[in-house]
């Protein structure tokens, strides 16, 4: 399988763990608005965006949002930095920022066992 696929995969899975973690009778709560809705409706957001390897598969870096905050809302990241050091402790956001900004360099079989970590 390509790295182009083996990416995309990860992202696919990734993003039904994230929409399912906290889910009750399929249902999950937007963790920017509150909002309640079916978890086949709702996206898994990022604080910190997708193009930042170091963030892209952090479990606290993205969680469930509603597609009016996700997209309309370009991620209403001051909410979701709130919100994070409200959840995660006081810093959380600036640690993910920073985080964010660091390299990280994961081989095909790095990200395959991400895939394997995150199957639903």
């Amino acid at each position: 399988m390509t790295r182009g696929k083996i990416v995309k995969k990860l992202d696919s899975v990734f993003s039904l763990y994230i929409r399912n973690r906290f889910a009750n009778n399929g249902k999950a709560e937007c963790f920017t608005c509150g909002k309640v809705d079916d978890v086949s409706r709702l996206h898994a957001g990022h604080f910190m965006s997708r193009k930042h390897y170091a963030t892209r598969w952090c479990s606290i870096n993205v969680q469930v949002q509603c597609p009016k905050c996700n997209l309309f809302g370009q991620g209403e990241q001051y909410t979701f930095g709130l919100n994070l050091d409200k959840e995660y402790g006081e810093g959380t956001a600036e640690k993910l920022q920073q985080k964010a900004r660091g390299l990280v360099k994961l081989s095909n079989d790095d990200l395959n066992e991400l895939i394997e970590k995150f199957k639903v």
